[in-house]
């Protein structure tokens, strides 16, 4: 099972801080957003939204989770 971590407003879209789920193999980023629900996806999928993959930062063509991942979403930082 693939650990999915949600940060920021990213965790209240999500209803949860993190999720698990089950990857055939190895998935792309693309791959794995079609296993969540649309508006989750549609969030996650943001130009602005950075991954970490097991604590790596990573782009998202260079995303490919396997069952013992842990992938977290970082939302982009607001402030002023």
């Amino acid at each position: 099972m693939a650990r999915l971590l949600f940060l920021g407003r990213l965790e209240d879209i999500a209803g949860a801080d993190a999720r698990v789920v089950a990857v055939p193999g190895v998935v792309t980023l693309a791959e794995l957003l079609t296993m969540l629900p649309p508006g989750l996806a549609e969030a996650l999928a943001g130009p602005k939204v950075k991954l970490a993959l097991n604590g790596v930062l990573v782009s998202p063509a260079d995303v490919q989770v396997s069952d013992s991942d842990e992938l977290a979403f970082l939302p982009p930082v607001s402030g002023g």
